[in-house]
């Protein structure tokens, strides 16, 4: 045998690479969701927007329609608290949802994702975490100022804490799910502002967040009710105001079961429709 086989035959063959197991999709959707945070206050015309708007109006409205309703000892200010809470939750998940993700596609950012190895669950559930974080903090901002500015009453009873956190988790996945569908419908990146906040706005107007729902017109109260944030609203007034504004809805009661029904039909209808309608690649791509 030559020296050189001897040689290879006494040199110990090395220890093979251990397998190195892929972080889980929840694992990877939670650093998506850590990443996105980042991102997204970085970003600061995004934050003063997306916090800074149902702030503002709040203030506003609440400083200038002052007074009892109706002798219900419910101030317009607590009312418009209760309201725009729910606008500033759809704010989040639709609005700012819609418009990041239909941004992203026109930037090329989602072809680049759906190419790499990251299962693409994981992106949806980093962008829906983050929505969840956004909307926590709105809350908790409009709730301070209702409470510190305009008297607003914190629920004092476990069922109207219920009430909030079912409400809150329908209407947050289901607004989340309808801004994800709706983020197809912008051509490029300028336009999707524009075309998913008019929608928007024009839903608030009708869905009783600016404009009390009983002073509505009865086919605008009609088209309202179809969308989720009539019945967000509604569920959050429940909760906030409890029995001393229940007069003050159509039905004199908060039809709390039907606000359960719309919402979690929008949870369904806004996963079916991003099955069906979402796109990894902006329409110039094919």
């Amino acid at each position: 045998m030559s020296e050189t086989a001897t040689a290879t035959a006494a040199t110990p063959a090395a220890p093979a690479a251990p397998n190195r197991r892929l972080p889980s999709t929840l694992r990877i959707g939670l650093s998506r969701a850590a990443m996105e945070t980042r991102l997204f206050f970085r970003e600061r015309e995004a934050v003063i927007f997306t916090f800074s708007f149902p702030i503002v109006l709040l203030v506003l409205f609440g400083s200038i329609f002052a007074g009892d309703l109706e002798g219900t000892g419910i101030t317009v200010s607590q009312l418009y608290t209760a309201g725009l809470i729910g606008a500033g939750v759809m704010s989040v998940s639709f609005q700012n949802l819609g418009i990041t993700i239909a941004v992203e596609r026109d930037a090329g950012v989602l072809k680049r994702l759906a190419g790499t190895p990251m299962p693409r669950t994981a992106y949806f559930i980093g962008k829906t975490l983050n929505v969840l974080l956004l909307s926590v903090l709105e809350i908790a901002i409009l709730l301070a100022i209702g409470v510190l500015m305009y008297d607003l009453d914190l629920p004092s009873e476990a069922g109207r804490w219920v009430t909030f956190a079912w409400v809150f988790v329908l209407g947050v996945s289901g607004a989340a799910l309808l801004g994800i569908a709706v983020s197809s419908l912008p051509r490029t990146a300028k336009s999707a502002a524009a075309v998913i906040t008019t929608p928007f706005v024009v839903l608030q107007f009708v869905s009783g967040v600016y404009i009390p729902i009983t002073q509505l017109p009865g086919w605008l109260i009609d088209i309202a009710s179809v969308f989720p944030l009539r019945w967000m609203c509604q569920g959050f007034r429940a909760a906030f105001l409890g029995d001393a504004g229940v007069s003050l809805e159509l039905a004199k009661s908060y039809e709390l079961d039907k606000v359960a029904l719309v919402l979690g039909a929008w949870v369904i209808a806004g996963l079916l429709l991003c099955l069906t309608t979402f796109r990894w690649k902006s329409r110039r791509d094919g």
